[in-house]
């Protein structure tokens, strides 16, 4: 045998050791999501008993927004966004933030909470979403 062919036999015994070296070390029990996140398709992920507060603590809101929703160095608060927003406008918010920062509130934001991003929860259900407003509407 050539050199060559040699090498090329080395790399794909390599190759094949370590595809395989990935099965047997494959983990398929944990979740890797993190804190405050459900894991899409698990059992956990059945929201439709929980309440508004409880929707947020699962979406991760608090972990930005803080415990008493009075804000953190990352996000502005959240009490008192009857001043700003109705029911539905607050969904549309949820759903797509970037398409409905309007307004000085959101310029004083962008420089006061310049590295936090407001995720979008559009992939989210619409009545959990409802659940969170009505719930940050009595805040």
């Amino acid at each position: 045998m050539t050199k060559t062919l040699v090498w090329i036999l080395v790399f794909i015994a390599a190759f094949a050791g370590l595809f395989f070296l990935q099965h047997l070390t494959r983990d398929t029990g944990a979740s890797t999501t993190g804190p405050g996140y459900m894991e899409e398709g698990s059992a956990a992920a059945d929201t439709t008993s929980l309440s508004g507060q409880e929707l947020m603590n699962n979406f991760g809101c608090l972990n930005c927004h803080g415990n008493d929703l009075n804000g953190t160095p990352m996000a502005p608060p959240l009490v008192g966004m009857s001043k700003f927003y109705d029911r539905e406008s607050l969904i549309a918010y949820l759903r797509n933030p970037e398409k409905n920062k309007t307004g000085a509130r959101f310029d004083e934001y962008k420089t006061k909470y310049a590295s936090g991003v407001m995720p979008s929860y559009g992939n989210k259900d619409v009545k959990e979403l409802g659940k969170i407003a009505d719930y940050l509407l009595t805040k």
